[in-house]
C-alpha cells in the first residue's frame, strides 16, 4: 500500500486522494489569443524532473500541495498551499 501525507489529515491511503496535476502560471488574460488559452488549458507538458502539483484528499475535500518526481514517482514533500513553495 502506498502513502501520501496530507498536511491536514496525516499518512493516508494514496486511494483516497485524487491529483489535479501540475501548477502551472496564469496566462494574462488580455494579452493572451483564444490558441494560447487552448493550448494552456488542454495541452500538457511531458517532462521530467519534480513538479509542484495540486491534490485533494477527496474525503476531507482538502486541497493541498505537492512535490513530485515525475521519474520515479516518488513524493518528496506535501504542503499545505498557503505555504511558500521554495524550500527553507
Amino acid at each position: 500500500m502506498k502513502l501520501l501525507t496530507c498536511p491536514m489529515n496525516g499518512p493516508r491511503n494514496i486511494d483516497e486522494f485524487q491529483s489535479f496535476g501540475p501548477v502551472r502560471a496564469r496566462p494574462d488574460p488580455n494579452a493572451t489569443a483564444d490558441r494560447e488559452w487552448s493550448r494552456h488549458l488542454f495541452r500538457a507538458e511531458n517532462r521530467r524532473g519534480v513538479v509542484v502539483e495540486w491534490w485533494r484528499h477527496v474525503p476531507s475535500n482538502y486541497f493541498f500541495l505537492a512535490e513530485r518526481d515525475l521519474v520515479s514517482n516518488e513524493i518528496i514533500r506535501t504542503f499545505d498551499a498557503s505555504e511558500p513553495r521554495d524550500r527553507a
